[in-house]
């Protein structure tokens, strides 16, 4: 692989400075509608720029971000090559500037806000595997196989010279660019004034370089008075739609909003409590979640890699390993620069046109605010591992494991709503969080079900409409039925918690099949909004330059 081409283009996509080369494999770029078509699919993100109060900064911390920043961009391109393959070679024979940047933003010819649907002539279907496995592998070649580690998060499944199925490990693979991004952490570390940020930043370096991150995620979780963050490495598993083992690169650089993050500190502490007035039979919340995390708010200043990809994270639960979990807990991270931007863009024309007049009021900021952060915290409670012995939920769910962890993390966040407000933890009305909360599905639905959070989306919508939660008037809007929303919200959380804790591999792609889809309803309500002009999402006008450093 290259050095870091991809990130060149980006940057020359992203300016506006477009270079036309030959070898289009898009329609001709002398097709004006085919042009006219990709330009209205771009317009369709809102350009955002990310910055935080730079005066709030230390000397040292402004020195330490372009650090970040550089690390952070390498995980851009070792992603491009999970997800696709030769992600420059694409990049780089594309003549058309829109559907270059449209390649750009989507890390390849897949709209992902589209069920990944391809934008570019004569491509193909996106494997489900990405670029994790071999393309002509079968699902019962690899179940049949006795590779070590084959489930491995940090490994991709290749094969050797007489054909046979071998594990390349990422850090491998990616040696001298994992190099690079170590050396930059370790630069960060030496001149870090907060203890707990360097010892993370030093043992983080070391992992990229040997695919070994429960220590790092440790010493990430133990610090607390840090003014910087950044979140790196390979993480989620959603690129993975074949079996959702594999973890794909990405990076966020963060800045802590502590006044922020003071007001939301007691929230973690609850946690066993919640997790005992869950609504579900004992033997499924028998785990304890762990309380030592931090929930904190943050403004983000740089995503890259899978972070990066088609529809923005707002918020972020980690770690995901299961072990570290129910020792001390995760850290959950609001991003509310990023939050407040999607609000303002999204969130409230969407409830202006679908959410019926006299509920509009109670669309807030707050209560989407709230209902993101619980989601995160919903993500430390319920059951880690199936109770009857087949392991993790994920490895027993597979491919469905991230669907249905999304759509427990959404349905136990506004339950968590419910009982806080009951016991006097949190202010506001029910109403807002309700009314906010259905808001946000039409705002997340229309990213598509094509993956796990599009998925968890659908499943909660029909189920909601099923259970009379909300009703689709004459004029077009939707009206929440706040009388019924316990109900529903309480019979889901019992059927998601149910199929983890058994690990029901065919419950819950039975429950993908009958409600993991867009209705023809939906769809052409969803279709108002796109010709209203609303974006889907936001790109960034992100770096070391849209903040001012050097």
């Amino acid at each position: 692989m290259k050095k870091v081409p991809f990130l060149i283009a980006s940057a020359i996509l992203f300016s506006g400075l477009y270079s036309c080369k030959s070898g289009d494999k898009s329609k001709s770029s002398n097709d004006k509608s085919t042009t006219e078509t990709m330009q209205q699919r771009v317009d369709e993100y809102a350009t955002v720029k990310l910055t935080t109060d730079m005066s709030k900064l230390t000397d040292t911390e402004k020195k330490m971000i372009p650090l970040l920043i550089n690390a952070a961009q390498i995980m851009d391109t070792l992603f491009g090559y999970q997800t696709y393959g030769n992600l420059d070679s694409l990049i780089n024979s594309i003549q058309d500037p829109a559907t270059k940047k449209f390649a750009v933003i989507n890390y390849g010819p897949w709209d992902r806000l589209q069920n990944d649907s391809p934008f570019i002539a004569g491509t193909g279907t996106k494997p489900l595997g990405a670029n994790f496995y071999p393309k002509d592998m079968t699902k019962e070649e690899f179940e049949k196989s006795d590779l070590k580690d084959k489930t491995g998060l940090y490994n991709f499944i290749r094969r050797d010279a007489n054909g046979k199925l071998i594990t390349v490990p990422f850090h491998i693979q990616f040696k001298d660019q994992l190099e690079r991004a170590s050396d930059l952490l370790r630069q960060a570390a030496k001149i870090a004034g907060d203890k707990g940020l360097k010892n993370y930043l030093e043992l983080r370096a070391d992992a990229l370089q040997n695919d070994d991150f429960q220590k790092s995620d440790f010493a990430w979780l133990d610090m607390k008075n840090n003014g910087l963050d950044i979140v790196i490495g390979p993480i989620e598993t959603y690129e993975d739609q074949l079996f959702g083992y594999k973890a794909s690169y990405e990076s966020y650089v963060l800045v802590k909003d502590k006044d922020w993050s003071q007001r939301l500190a007691k929230y973690a502490s609850l946690l066993p409590q919640l997790q005992d007035s869950l609504p579900v039979a004992a033997k499924y919340k028998q785990e304890k979640p762990g309380s030592d995390g931090d929930l904190n708010a943050y403004d983000v200043v740089y995503y890259a890699g899978s972070a990066n990809a088609g529809g923005k994270t707002i918020a972020i639960n980690l770690p995901n390993d299961e072990e570290v979990q129910l020792k001390k807990g995760t850290r959950r991270l609001q991003l509310k620069n990023a939050m407040q931007a999607k609000f303002d863009k999204m969130m409230t024309p969407i409830a202006n046109i679908l959410i019926t007049p006299e509920q509009r009021q109670y669309v807030t900021f707050d209560a989407f605010f709230a209902n993101t952060m619980f989601h995160e915290v919903a993500h430390g409670l319920g059951i880690k591992n199936t109770i009857d012995g087949k392991g993790t939920v994920r490895k027993a769910l597979k491919q469905y494991a991230s669907a249905l962890e999304e759509g427990k993390a959404d349905i136990l966040g506004l339950f968590m709503v419910e009982q806080l407000l009951q016991k006097g933890e949190l202010k506001g009305d029910l109403k807002d969080f309700y009314t906010t909360f259905i808001a946000g599905i039409f705002r997340s639905v229309r990213f598509g079900a094509g993956d796990a959070h599009g998925i968890a989306n659908m499943i909660r919508f029909n189920y909601f409409k099923e259970h009379n939660a909300f009703t689709r008037l004459d004029d077009g809007t939707y009206k929440i039925n706040y009388d019924n929303m316990k109900g529903a919200i309480d019979n889901l959380s019992n059927l998601i918690l149910t199929l983890q804790g058994n690990g029901d591999y065919d419950g819950v792609a039975k429950l993908v099949a009958e409600k993991g889809k867009i209705g023809e309803q939906l769809q052409k309500d969803l279709d108002r909004l796109k010709a209203a002009n609303i974006p889907v999402d936001v790109i960034f006008d992100q770096g070391v330059n849209t903040l001012g450093l050097q």
